[in-house]
């Protein structure tokens, strides 16, 4: 319950302390699991003291038990061991400090944290962060890699050295952290994320060597496997040998099986991509040079052909046919024309012999009155009427005599 303070009426510290006591008494025993980092039993003491920590927050708290609390676990748990405790916390109250008081201390059997990874590992996948599609490829030939490892660890030296010899240009930007035990994950958290802010870092290596599955935990860690999916960098994960994996070889953009692996996957052999090269080169030449051959073969037969040796021979051995053509088409147009010619003389001597004119020279002459009507009836004329005769070489007017 709050409490009414101020500036000018404060509460005593042991009032606060006291109070703070009382809050917690009320909290009741609960169990909780962690791992133990320091342990420390004395001779002849009939407490046992240690301090149980949280590797994925980096928070701890110390815990008190009686040495028989203790002893019936003391064969298999020790520091680094993960148990799970039931625990009154308790507030002391002259130093302002808080504790929990074990009744009961249960070791974390690996059966039981494979199962707690197993579900973890069905809820993160339900979340997508194992999904194909967010893998990100790995860039060919990268100039800085990121590698996140132990110090002086056979793993560094593994990746440095396979790396190097493959690609001997290869840089690296090594953060050094532990990687087992309770300031394994939030050292690995915060050394991916400073390689992931770095913008010349264009993949991360994580990588540690073997170990029994309590020493590869903190590489399922919830915080570090969330924190890698949220990388824009590619992260390759190199934890262990062939059958060890954890968690992060899911999320990760790609699984190494060992450290030496992860190098041979992220850096390019400079022998191999020489050869390749060379063969490229070849194949290419090759290619080109049967395309040439080809071509070469192909002008060679047009120019073999008859019509490319001797453009003119088709010429001339059309020239006769040309020619005969020539006086065929010329002796038909003249039998045409003679034929012509004869028909039309033919119908000119026809159309003479009916024309008026020849009537005319026969001494015929044709009589027109002044309207230029022809008088074909004496009946149609009246005397003394001016009419006009037309003969054979002219014309001259006449007029109608009285008839008696």
């Amino acid at each position: 319950m709050a409490v009414n303070t101020s500036a000018d009426a404060p509460m005593p510290v042991g009032e606060v302390s006291r109070l703070i006591g009382g809050w917690i008494d009320r909290l009741g025993a609960v169990w909780v699991e962690g791992q133990i980092t320091q342990l420390s039993r004395r001779p002849g003491a009939g407490v046992v003291f240690l301090t149980l920590r949280d590797p994925s927050y980096d928070i701890s708290v110390g815990v008190t038990c009686f040495r028989q609390v203790f002893d019936a676990v003391s064969d298999v748990v020790g520091e680094g061991a993960r148990v799970v405790v039931l625990a009154k916390p308790e507030w002391y109250a002259p130093r302002g400090q808080l504790s929990l008081r074990a009744a009961e201390i249960r070791p974390v059997g690996v059966g039981e944290l494979l199962a707690r990874l197993e579900q973890l590992k069905k809820s993160l996948a339900a979340e997508g962060l194992f999904a194909p599609e967010r893998k990100k490829a790995l860039p060919f030939l990268p100039q800085l890699v990121g590698l996140v490892c132990g110090r002086a660890s056979a793993a560094e030296r593994d990746v440095l050295e396979n790396a190097r010899h493959r690609w001997p240009a290869v840089r690296f930007e090594v953060r050094n952290v532990p990687v087992q035990g309770v300031h394994a994950v939030p050292q690995v958290v915060q050394a991916v994320k400073e390689l992931d802010a770095l913008d010349d870092v264009d993949v991360i290596i994580v990588a540690r060597g073997g170990g029994s599955v309590e020493d590869l935990l903190p590489f399922s860690d919830e915080q570090l496997v969330r924190a890698v999916a949220a990388c824009r960098t590619p992260v390759v994960s190199a934890i262990g040998h062939e059958p060890d994996t954890p968690l992060l070889d899911y999320v990760a953009d790609l699984r190494a099986s060992t450290p030496t692996d992860a190098a041979k996957k992220v850096v390019p052999d400079v022998g191999e991509e020489y050869e390749r090269v060379r063969m490229l080169r070849d194949r290419a030449r090759r290619c080109v040079q049967g395309l040439v051959d080809r071509e070469e073969r192909g002008l060679a037969h047009a120019l073999a052909r008859p019509s490319m040796e001797d453009p003119h021979r088709m010429v001339d051995e059309r020239e006769d046919q040309v020619a005969a053509l020539l006086g065929r088409g010329r002796r038909t147009l003249g039998h045409l024309l003679d034929r012509a010619d004869s028909e039309l003389g033919h119908t000119h001597a026809r159309v003479v012999a009916l024309s008026p004119a020849a009537t005319l020279k026969r001494g015929y002459a044709v009589l027109q009155r002044a309207d230029g009507h022809v008088v074909r009836d004496p009946g149609e004329v009246a005397p003394q009427e001016a009419l006009r005769a037309r003969v054979a070489e002219g014309e001259f007017n006449v007029r109608v005599d009285v008839q008696e």
